[in-house]
């Protein structure tokens, strides 16, 4: 009984870190291997992964279109 709860503790800090810097596994590979009370210090402690800025080739070939228009002659 003892087992599923540590192993239930490991998921839930693991499921809360996935959008954070360690991720899910990494979050639930340190509760599993050091301890869940470790895991949940390194989830409050750490900072949320940062937000990746989506690039198209529709919005980069409107920049340059953009560019074009606004050069002064």
């Amino acid at each position: 009984m003892a087992t599923l709860i540590y192993f239930a503790l490991c998921l839930l800090i693991a499921t809360l870190g996935r959008n954070r810097k360690f991720g899910f596994w990494g979050y639930f590979f340190c509760s599993f291997f050091l301890s869940p009370a470790v895991g949940a210090l390194l989830f409050v402690a750490s900072d949320p992964r940062p937000k990746e800025e989506k690039k198209s080739s529709d919005a980069s070939s409107r920049s340059e279109a953009d560019t074009k228009r606004h050069i002064p002659a």
